[in-house]
């Protein structure tokens, strides 16, 4: 009989997707076939499935260390942003509307028989999924008609695990504040406890486990110390994005307002020979890059005219003028060409607006969004490239002969005639360890080759190893519950 338990936060980033991760990792090794779950995601960062959809870049690590590949099922709802009040809705992977917040409030909980038939679906297939919830259940002025913590949970009559984040401090409050305002039958679903990202000795802090044990009945699941190497996972939440100091290459990022897909940032920020620096808002782009990547978008439009009133644009024309090499990944790559024509109004009122100018390029936008995964060849070295492209838009022009990528015979992006800007579509090409190292070798800096995936796995295996320590897995597993033979598919 297949078991499930759910891990809940008592606020947003107190670190549940790596925690599952990790405890993904940590029962595939203790030979149990595992899935993870995520009933409804909100991200710009997606993964493009092998089963033809996108889920939240989150589940896709998790399936990683639970050794499968990606699905649509593992998160069934995928929120995309598109402006302050408004995002794309995914469901099973395809694109199901665009809604403003108030009116998705007024719909989600119509998707509840699809996350539920995503799930059963899973639970069909392994013996235990681990499921994250989204934001915290002590939001309880959002629990009616809720599909992404207790509204699932309850539907599913999944036990929770609720985890706080003792670095952000008040950690007490966090826990016992949850506790007081969820409504009984909430509160008597959640099991156990856990206190994440602890500084120091864990054991200074058995007092405070003692409290919170007390005014809630939950079992203390452990303290877990902070994984000094979660750094080295790929990031889901734009807010994770760091500069990070590695080496004498240096590339620079700006960070857009609606950044997306900026996995591609992982492998090189782990290249032992690269420094890769996010440029804050007000900050002027660097005269010392070796190279400025201009990462995707979920709006490029707006986030074009984001860029130009940063002064980014001034700064990369300057950038050029020295000799500079320049990226441009999906919206990046859409954004340096000449002209980007909405004519149906995509991505807002309908528009025709100057690119950069840096590529001889002209993009459409088209209501079809295009999703695959791909394979390709780096034509300067005949090294392999894979990746995946989500994006929409067709973007064609002369600099497109002139295509740095193909693949069957089939050009992919544009290049500038001198070879100095580059763009195209495909998200993850840096993975490819063979392309990045002779891509970076291109920029006049030797860069040794190593295993990028293999990298995470080695990462992903020492997670599991420091939650085996510090985290009571048994009494946790104890507390997952077969899943009801009443969810039908």
């Amino acid at each position: 009989m297949t078991k499930a338990i759910m891990i809940q936060g008592a606020g947003s980033n107190v670190g549940k997707s790596v925690l599952v991760a990790g405890l993904a990792r940590a029962c595939v090794q203790r030979g149990l076939s595992v899935a993870p779950f995520k009933p409804q995601n909100m991200s710009n960062n997606a993964s493009v499935t092998a089963d033809g959809g996108e889920i939240g870049r989150a589940q896709a690590l998790q399936a990683m260390a639970c050794g499968l590949e990606p699905m649509i099922n593992m998160n069934p709802v995928l929120l995309k942003p598109e402006t302050d009040i408004g995002a794309q809705v995914i469901v099973q992977g395809k694109r199901f509307a665009t809604m403003k917040a108030r009116d998705y409030g007024k719909q989600k909980s119509t998707l509840l028989p699809a996350v539920l038939d995503s799930f059963a679906k899973l639970s069909a297939k392994h013996d235990l999924i681990i499921i994250e919830g989204a934001g915290s259940p002590a939001e309880v002025n959002l629990r009616a008609g809720d599909i992404a913590n207790m509204g699932f949970a309850e539907a599913a009559d999944i036990p929770v695990v609720l985890i706080g984040d003792i670095d952000r401090g008040g950690v007490i409050a966090q826990m016992v504040g949850t506790h007081a305002v969820l409504p009984p039958d909430d509160r008597n679903r959640i099991k156990g406890f856990a206190i994440n990202k602890f500084r120091g000795d864990p054991s200074l802090f058995a007092d405070g486990m003692d409290m919170i044990a007390d005014q809630t009945g939950w079992a203390p699941l452990g303290v877990v110390p902070w994984f000094m190497d979660a750094w080295r996972l790929p990031a889901e939440d734009v807010m994770d994005i760091r500069s990070r100091k590695g080496g004498k290459i240096k590339i620079a990022v700006p960070r857009l307002n609606r950044i997306a897909n900026f996995d591609d940032l992982d492998p090189l920020s782990a290249t032992p020979d690269v420094s890769v620096e996010i440029i804050e808002v007000g900050r002027p782009l660097p005269g010392d890059a070796d190279l400025i990547i201009i990462p995707g978008s979920k709006s490029t439009i707006a986030d074009l005219a984001h860029f130009r009133a940063q002064g980014w644009n001034i700064d990369l024309q300057a950038h050029v003028r020295r000799g500079g090499n320049v990226l441009g990944i999906c919206g990046g790559y859409q954004m340096l060409g000449r002209q980007i024509i909405d004519r149906d109004g995509i991505e807002g009122p309908p528009s025709d607006v100057p690119g950069l100018g840096l590529l001889d390029v002209v993009t459409v936008m088209e209501p079809k969004k295009h999703l695959a995964l791909s394979e390709a060849r780096y034509r300067t070295t005949g090294d392999p490239v894979s990746g995946y492209e989500i994006h929409i838009g067709v973007t064609d022009g002369p600099d497109r002969e002139n295509a740095w990528l193909e693949t069957d015979g089939r050009c992919i992006g544009a290049a500038s005639p001198d070879g100095k800007i580059l763009g195209c579509y495909l998200h993850g090409l840096f993975a490819s360890d063979k392309f990045r190292s002779s891509y970076l070798r291109q920029l006049g800096h030797p860069s040794d080759a190593f295993d990028y995936r293999a990298g995470v796995e080695r990462t992903l295996d020492e997670l599991a190893k420091h939650l085996e320590t510090h985290l009571d897995i048994d009494q946790l597993l104890a507390l997952a519950d077969d899943v009801s033979n009443s969810i039908s598919t």
